[in-house]
């Protein structure tokens, strides 16, 4: 009996051997194929198979993260991340069957993980950027569809200040910048603390009503990637930007008549069907055989090239069904569509001292140039410069160099046609002047304060122009209503051309440029703000149309003498030639009519100068 036994227990060891061998390779599959599908579950594939998902994911497709897995940035490495983000997804699975998910999907998305384990996987911080040269095409509105390049060298920057670096735009990742966000989507900062060279420094937006006690208890975040590069991997780019690219390229033909004007306006109107815009897109063939109809006998394959190229344009930047269009999710990179950038660097974000974070075109670029055209690229400065006069300096100076114009300027600047749109001049860029900056805070009652220069009383003579004047010129870009320096309320019928009736330059354009004679100038400076930089040379200020001050001594209704008549409001030195503005038949005063035939010999008969 006891030799049965034994083989019988040997048997049972073999079953119980093969029984957990055959466990294991079944747990090994199960772990391999849970893998495999954990795997899948991170992949664009898996995630943009929900219609739901198609705007993130065609944004996806189209940008520089396409080869990386969407788990690289949503999940980022290790396994207790892996759990965590299964479990908080796993409510997807009765959400999007059941139609509970918001339209469109809200950002930003606050469980994305710290960037120094998602973004620092592939991106190194303190790698340094040399400048970048930047050309940006911009096709017109017109029947050519005329042709404007932008050229400006991007400065990126970057690296450490202990070696020589740690400037540009990358600045911000050596230096810790702290902020509030009154607004979900992060939009709007009214209070910021950078920390730089040792100094912690505040800065309260003017106009802010944050009370010390409320900056204290508000949330912070420190300043990463993601505060600037929202939307590094889903871009709805503005169809406008988007058509110029594809005209550039060709993928549109430039050369087809008024077709930028017809793209924008079909991609730049929001519809409510895909259905809806496939048929307004499709209708710029009509308009070709409407009114070219040689265009679209001879070019038919270039009108269906374009009509092709602009619905990609649109599926790439409308999805009716989400409700995302471009506008949707605003993209911090720059500062046209959105604040971006001038989210903080908007000019009017200061500190106790009233220095502000500066609003300065020379830290992140070079200032723009642009080829109107049919001409060639000027040159682009390689660097701002290291002589820059004091007042350059000043952290509110691109607010006060609109009041500091003088003959100084033209030492290192064109002067030609000032605040002009023409790009002849340093003056006239239209990047500058020929652009609305409407999140920039230039104008804030605080900042204005701090650069303007204070009222003081007339002398009763114009002022001088401190730049030149010319054909081009038209006053009332800076003295118009609202403007830099408004003329003032009784010069309100005055035509451009009367200006310099009164009030004459100092330069004229395209004269070579002199050195300026210092003319020392009081101001009396506000007690509500300490006083800033000024720059070496400071005239008083003086506009192409007269002064406030020139215009507080010059009343609507002039105070009269005996007699009735009234008197004259301003010195005669200078200015005898009462018929030049007093004339009948025109001038910024007119005389009245029955005044009709009399010289100048007999103003003074009636009009005596006021006491």
């Amino acid at each position: 009996m006891a030799q049965s036994v034994a083989p019988k227990r040997s048997t049972n060891r073999r079953r119980i051997l093969l029984a957990i061998v055959l466990l294991l390779a079944v747990l090994f599959v199960f772990f391999l194929i849970s893998l495999t599908l954990v795997q899948y579950t991170e992949s664009a594939a898996f995630c943009s198979s929900c219609h739901v998902m198609s705007p993130e994911a065609t944004a996806y497709r189209n940008s520089p993260h396409a080869r990386a897995g969407c788990g690289t940035c949503h999940r980022g490495p290790g396994a207790l991340a892996l759990l965590q983000i299964e479990a908080r997804n796993i409510r997807y699975l009765w959400v999007y069957p059941l139609n509970l998910y918001e339209r469109p999907i809200e950002t930003p998305i606050k469980s994305l993980r710290p960037v120094e384990v998602v973004c620092e996987q592939c991106h190194w911080p303190e790698k340094f950027y040399e400048d970048r040269l930047v050309v940006m095409p911009t096709f017109a509105q017109d029947k050519v569809n005329s042709l404007t390049r932008t050229a400006l060298l991007m400065r990126t920057g970057g690296g450490r200040q202990v070696e020589g670096r740690g400037r540009g735009i990358h600045w911000h990742i050596e230096n810790p910048v702290w902020y509030i966000a009154s607004d979900e989507k992060r939009q709007e900062i009214p209070w910021v603390r950078a920390e730089f060279n040792g100094a912690v420094t505040e800065y309260l937006a003017a106009g802010s009503s944050l009370t010390k006690e409320q900056i204290a208890q508000a949330p912070k975040r420190k300043m990463d990637c993601v505060d600037c590069h929202n939307r590094a991997t889903h871009v709805f780019s503005r169809p406008s930007g988007a058509l110029d690219d594809a005209l550039s390229r060709g993928a549109i033909p430039a050369d087809l008549p008024e077709i930028k004007q017809q793209g924008v306006a079909v991609l730049e109107h929001t519809y409510a069907t895909e259905a809806e815009a496939a048929k307004a897109i499709a209708a710029v063939a009509d308009f070709y055989r409407t009114k070219y109809p040689d265009v679209a006998n001879k070019r038919a394959a270039d009108v269906q090239a374009a009509v092709a190229g602009l619905q990609a344009i649109f599926d790439r930047t409308q999805f009716p069904f989400m409700q995302v269009t471009w506008e949707t999710h605003p993209d911090n990179i720059g500062h046209k569509d959105f604040p971006g950038c001038f989210r903080c660097h908007d000019g009017k974000h200061l500190s106790a001292d009233k220095q502000a974070i500066r609003l300065e075109c020379n830290i992140c670029h070079s200032i723009p140039e642009v080829a109107d055209p049919g001409k060639p690229l000027p040159m682009v400065s390689i660097s701002p410069g290291g002589k820059e006069p004091d007042s350059h300096r000043s952290t509110t100076w691109l607010s006060e160099h609109r009041f500091q114009f003088d003959a100084s300027c033209a030492v290192c600047h064109t002067l030609d046609n000032p605040g002009g749109s023409d790009n002849s001049s340093f003056c006239s860029n239209s990047s500058c002047h020929g652009t609305q900056w409407k999140f920039s805070g230039l104008n804030a009652p605080q900042i204005r304060q701090l650069s303007a220069p204070p009222k003081v009383p007339s002398a009763g003579v114009p002022g001088s122009i401190p730049h030149p004047i010319g054909a081009r010129t038209d006053c009332t870009v800076c003295h118009g209503p609202g403007k830099v320096l408004p003329a003032p309320e009784n010069h309100a019928t005055f035509k451009t051309d009367m200006c310099t009736s009164c009030h004459k330059p100092t330069l004229q354009e395209g004269a070579a440029p002199v050195a300026p004679t210092p003319t020392p100038r009081v101001v009396a400076t506000p007690t509500a703000a300490p006083t800033v930089a000024a720059p070496t040379v400071t005239p008083t200020p003086a506009a192409a149309t007269p002064t406030k001050a020139a215009a507080a001594a010059t009343p609507t209704t002039a105070p009269t003498v005996a007699g009735g008549a009234p008197a004259i409001t301003h010195a005669l030195a200078g200015r005898e030639n009462c018929l030049l503005c007093h004339s009948t038949t025109g001038g910024p005063k007119p005389a009245p009519a029955n005044h009709a035939g009399r010289t100048v010999e007999t103003c003074q008969t009636c009009h005596k100068p006021a006491k």
